[in-house]
């Protein structure tokens, strides 16, 4: 099967989730001062927050894996799945709007939404195939 640029793109996007993943669940601290949430108002780490990172990771891990190691009919699944959580975590991005910098939500919202668009036109092609 030939690979276009619509499929480098959604494999682009299952290799970054796997990256941003590992690196979120190797060191969720650093992952979330980097994303611009910081740590505790002491400065201290925050177990509940390393653990939802943690679980955001294995998520992210999970769509990404997922959708490398299938083929055929199951891949199709997993760029449905892959759509679903970014359309969700768009709308949880501008839910957070006022509540976090600008910065933060724009980031997030941003890409986000790209990998929605992503998502969606691989969505859209496959269903007219």
């Amino acid at each position: 099967m030939k690979s276009d640029r619509l499929d480098d793109a959604v494999a682009a996007v299952a290799r970054g989730r796997l990256a941003l993943g590992a690196a979120a669940f190797a060191a969720p601290g650093l992952t979330v001062k980097l994303m611009g949430l910081g740590r505790s108002a002491d400065g201290a780490a925050d177990p509940g927050r390393d653990y939802v990172t943690r679980m955001f990771a294995a998520r992210e891990i999970a769509l990404g894996a997922g959708y490398l190691l299938s083929r055929g009919p199951s891949r199709r699944l997993w760029v449905r799945l892959g759509l679903a959580v970014d359309a969700f975590d768009t709308v949880a991005a501008l839910k957070s709007r006022g509540r976090l910098p600008l910065w933060v939500t724009a980031g997030g919202a941003a890409i986000s939404a790209g990998a929605t668009a992503v998502g969606a036109a691989k969505v859209a092609r496959d269903l007219v195939r």
